[in-house]
This record gives C-alpha cells, sequence and structure tokens, in this order.
C-alpha cells in the first residue's frame, strides 16, 4: 500500500469513527461524508464523474467500512452500478445506488415508439429502497431504473442490512445502453467487494475478542495467558491475514482466478474467526448493543453472498481441470486467466 492509498484509507477510517452507526439499517450521514471526501464512485473514470481509482484502492477503502460495520452501498454504487454505467458510455449519478443482473424472468422490451421497457423481479438487490436507481444487466445492454420507477419488496440479510425484492412493471429505464458487461464480470466485482469487506470485518473480530481476551479475568489471570485462548487468537488472526492478502492480491490482479480465489478464502475464514471470536468471549457478544455481533452477522451473511466458500471453490477447480498438468503452476503463480 503506497502512502496516498494509506492516507485516503486513513482519512475514510477517521470519516467512519466520527459517523459510522453498525446499529442503524441506513446512515445518510456517513453517506454523506464519503461523498464529500470523493470515494464513493472511487474507481468509476473521472470523466464519468468518478475518481479514476484502480480497483486495489477502493477495496482498502471497502476494508475500512467493513471494519467499521458501514451501513452504506458503496461497493455497489461504485464496483457495479457505477462500474455498468461508465462502461456503457453514461455519466454515474451522485447519491446511492445498486445494481442487479437480470434474471430469466426479467424482459427487456423497445417499443413502435422507440421507448424501452423493463418488465420482471429482481430478488435480493442490496440497498434498493435507499438507492437512487438500480443498473441492471440485461441482454447485453445497461438499463438504469432510477428511484420511483420501479417497486420495493423489503427484505434484509442476517445483519440487518437491505436485501430488497424489486418489482420492475413495465418500468421506463431513463437509460438504455449497449454494454459490453458480462455476467461472469459482474459477479467477480461484486464478489470483490464482499471479499474486501469482510476482511475489514474480521479484523474487528479478531481485535475485539484480543481486547477481551486481555481485560476478562478468570481463575486469577487474564483469559490472554491461557494456552487454549493463545490457540484461538492465533488462529483467528492467521485466518485473517491471509483473507486480508487474498482481496489484496485480487484486487491488484483483476483477474478472475484471483478474485475466485480471495471470496473462497474469505467466506472459509470467516466461519473459523466468527466461531473462535464468539467462544473467546464465552458465548457472547449476539446482542444488538455488543460490538462483536455487528461484524459476526455480516461475516456470516457476506459469507454466502455472492457465492459461498463451496461455488468459488468449484470454479477455482474447473479452471485448474482447464489449465492442465503444464498450465496448472503458471495460473497459480501468475495470479491470472490462461
Amino acid at each position: 500500500m503506497n502512502d496516498i492509498v494509506q492516507d485516503l484509507a486513513g482519512t475514510v477510517d477517521a470519516v467512519c469513527a466520527r459517523h459510522a452507526d453498525p446499529g442503524e439499517g441506513w446512515n445518510p450521514r456517513l453517506w454523506d461524508e464519503l461523498e464529500r471526501v470523493g470515494v464513493t464512485l472511487l474507481p468509476v473514470p473521472e470523466e464519468r464523474g468518478g475518481a479514476g481509482a484502480d480497483l486495489a484502492t477502493t477495496a482498502e477503502v471497502l476494508r475500512v467500512l467493513g471494519r467499521h460495520a458501514a451501513a452504506v452501498p458503496l461497493a455497489e454504487t461504485a464496483l457495479l452500478a457505477g462500474w455498468l454505467l461508465a462502461e456503457a458510455g453514461a455519466d454515474v449519478p451522485s447519491g446511492p445506488l445498486t445494481a442487479a443482473l437480470a434474471g430469466p424472468d426479467v424482459a427487456l422490451r423497445q417499443n413502435a415508439g422507440g421507448g424501452w421497457t423493463l418488465t420482471g423481479t429482481l430478488p435480493r438487490v442490496p440497498w434498493a429502497r435507499h438507492a437512487e436507481g438500480v443498473a441492471v444487466l440485461v441482454d447485453g445492454r445497461t438499463a438504469f431504473v432510477p428511484r420511483g420507477g420501479y417497486e420495493v419488496g423489503e427484505g434484509a440479510n442476517l445483519a440487518g442490512e437491505p436485501r430488497d425484492t424489486v418489482h420492475l412493471r413495465d418500468a421506463a429505464p431513463a437509460q438504455v445502453l449497449a454494454s459490453s458487461a458480462t455476467a461472469q464480470e459482474f459477479r467477480e466485482r461484486a464478489a470483490l467487494g464482499r471479499a474486501a469487506l469482510m476482511a475489514g470485518a474480521m479484523e474487528t473480530a479478531t481485535d475485539l475478542a484480543v481486547r477481551y481476551a486481555g481485560e476478562r479475568v478468570q481463575f486469577g489471570r487474564p483469559l490472554a495467558r491461557f494456552q487454549a485462548v493463545q490457540q484461538h487468537l492465533a488462529e483467528m488472526a492467521g485466518e485473517t491475514l491471509l483473507a486480508t492478502v487474498a482481496a489484496q492480491a485480487a484486487a491488484a490482479e483483476g483477474t478472475g482466478f484471483a478474485i475466485a480465489a480471495a471470496k473462497a478464502a474469505a467466506s472459509e475464514a470467516a466461519g473459523t474467526v466468527c466461531r473462535l471470536a464468539h467462544q473467546v468471549h464465552g458465548a457472547i457478544g449476539f446482542t444488538d448493543e455488543h460490538g462483536l455481533r455487528h461484524a459476526t452477522t455480516r461475516l456470516w451473511a457476506w459469507r454466502d453472498e455472492c457465492g459461498n466458500e463451496a461455488e468459488w471453490g468449484e470454479a477455482l477447480g474447473a479452471r485448474a481441470v482447464d489449465a492442465g498438468t503444464g498450465g496448472l503452476w503458471p495460473l497459480i503463480t501468475a495470479g491470472g486467466d490462461l
């Protein structure tokens, strides 16, 4: 991490420390501050309204947000909706956005007058009720439907973050643009965002466990002096570091192989970190007011979102088989696609 990225991450960390409230389902004050800092469209090209940063910088900011359990849709806005619109040649509007990959029941039709209608249902769209609009990748096009152009059935993940059903009833998109983005690229960028957020949440869970073990006295000495607890803390630290390095490598490489490895590693590590964090706390930390549950419930939810460890592990295995005996080692060491 260079000095510029480190300073940016430090700025975002300070903003989150002042404004983050993980107990809220949506934090507009934090979003406004992040917009003021200029990170909400971080990887979007400057000519389209963004900052023109790379994926590695964006991943570091997401890791900070994951550390603070920040209730804002930066991954959906910056990595997905902003990318879809900019890639299709459109300027990206300000405000929180979200994005979705159209399923087989979503139809985009052009009428006789040249206008477009979008019909169907988009399940579990993150932050849809708070977004200024949703960018939908459908049939080789990006369709942007602004707020008010769709109905929302409210839902949530385990952490209480909005995961809404978007009902499109002959919605009239504000823009329909030809797109070269693919469904696989969409899934990979979504997975990269989750991997980076998970790395930050694991840091918080580990830090809380270390602090509690140092403060809690049992049988006349701190928990941190018991060998079994020390082993738990060491395992948590190792899994957290593995997830962090994997996410950083994936963001730097930007390739499908590296992203698949990062999401598989992060999802696998999340189970271990959550289990041990609550064990160290003596099985407490589940109540709303306890900081640990804001990290662990997000980890349990994000573990399955955008593909769990089994799905991405299967994708890694398929790539390894395709590479063959002669291509496997170069594939692993280069971290890229053949």
